[in-house]
């Protein structure tokens, strides 16, 4: 794609959950409009194809990239003072990393799984605000997108793990949002519907095995639009978010969904 607007220019971006899906999307948006990129995810193989498909199409894009799991506060403070190092400052942070965790009955839902969802998808994120913002602060500027969910905006049987951790997200939002606005820093959250990542593959591989086609239209048939969004249509959002063109949108759950929660 190719955009007129380069609202990132001369700014750094950190983005975890950054070598596929939502995360992989929202870098080729902003490297499209001149960002540097921190690129931060679990996987150094993932990183690296990341960065070759970014640098195909925006081959002058700086990039630094950090494997590093974002339930471990000493690797989280790593990928901030890397990215303090190697560029200087934090304008944007896209707090993205998260899984599924599957679906399973509340019976078969093991307190096992349910920890690892709430590490990753409410920890993480926890984690990413409170050193990233330690630094947004000191430059006394910055914008945060948290990754949330329409599973945080309503109740979704048998995803337990995730609609409970992506309900303390949009909490989150609002708490850190309520501290950081007088210091100059904005932090929103996105809560996407049914995106066509990997991820939502697989869990419509749960719902059905034999035909995960019939679980995707069934989703998308309680969806205004009758589809699942694309990644970029979610990125381009978060992107938004980010700039200075949302400089006055702050403590907001901007739900990108095709209208699928107003039908509930």
């Amino acid at each position: 794609m190719n955009y007129d607007m380069r609202r990132f220019v001369d700014k750094t971006v950190i983005i975890t959950g950054a070598a596929g899906g939502i995360g992989l999307a929202a870098a080729e948006r902003l490297a499209a409009e001149g960002a540097n990129l921190t690129l931060v995810d679990m996987t150094g193989d993932g990183l690296a194809r990341a960065k070759e498909k970014i640098l195909v199409n925006h081959p002058e894009t700086k990039i630094l990239l950090v494997e590093a799991d974002v339930t471990k506060e000493y690797q989280v403070r790593a990928y901030v003072d890397k990215t303090v190092g190697e560029f200087g400052a934090i304008d944007g942070f896209f707090n993205n990393a998260g899984i599924d965790g599957g679906q399973y009955p509340l019976a078969d839902y093991t307190k096992d799984l349910f920890d690892k969802v709430v590490d990753i998808n409410l920890d993480g994120v926890f984690l990413g605000l409170k050193y990233v913002l330690q630094q947004m602060v000191a430059q006394g500027h910055g914008r945060v997108v948290n990754t949330a969910s329409i599973g945080g905006l309503m109740g979704w049987p048998h995803q337990y793990g995730y609609v409970a951790s992506k309900h303390a997200v949009a909490g989150l939002t609002k708490a850190t949002a309520g501290e950081m606005g007088p210091k100059g820093i904005t932090i929103n959250a996105i809560a996407p519907g049914g995106v066509k990542t990997a991820m939502a593959i697989e869990a419509m591989r749960t719902i059905n095995p034999e035909h995960p086609e019939e679980a995707e239209a069934a989703f998308a048939a309680r969806v205004p639009l009758k589809r699942m969004a694309l990644p970029e249509e979610i990125a381009a959002v978060a992107a938004f978010l980010l700039s200075e063109d949302a400089s006055y949108i702050n403590a907001q759950i901007i739900a990108v969904d095709g209208g699928q929660i107003s039908q509930s």
